[in-house]
């Protein structure tokens, strides 16, 4: 099995709302900083996102690539790498735990990435960390803005 990277952050928002901001990826250029467009491809009969094309410009990476989502229940979002052109994979998830009787809310994003390009095991941990703890931050800032 691959290594992941993995964090968590707490939200002063429900559930409900931190997974409202997550499922709109149209607005992901509004808080993630280094998606630059997203596009919903395809939806499930519940209206969500099963087929999304990001373009991302992550500093050293730029692509241009596709994502399938798998929903689960209302607390849980995971996606793997459909096409790239720089990746081989990128699979991760977003899952939700409701604290203080659903008025808080804690995310755990979990990532793996492996690009094309030869990589120290170690560069892509810290790159995966970084990603991570930037979209939890945006995530989170995003989240209690709107609240």
């Amino acid at each position: 099995m691959a290594e992941h990277t993995s964090s968590s952050i707490t939200i002063e928002a429900a559930p409900a709302d931190v997974m409202g901001v997550i499922a709109d990826f149209a607005r992901y250029p509004e808080w993630t900083g280094e998606v630059k467009e997203a596009e919903v491809l395809e939806e499930d009969a519940a209206g969500r996102a099963e087929k999304v094309r990001l373009l991302l410009d992550a500093g050293a990476i730029k692509d241009d690539h596709t994502l399938a989502y798998t929903w689960t229940g209302a607390d849980e979002v995971s996606w793997t790498l459909v096409k790239s052109q720089m990746l081989r994979s990128l699979d991760g998830s977003y899952r939700l735990a409701p604290l203080d009787g659903g008025r808080r809310t804690e995310v755990t994003y979990q990532l793996t990435v492996d690009v094309k390009i030869p990589m120290l095991g170690m560069i892509k941990r810290k790159a995966e960390k970084v990603i991570i703890d930037r979209a939890l931050a945006g995530l989170k800032k995003r989240v209690e803005s709107d609240a």
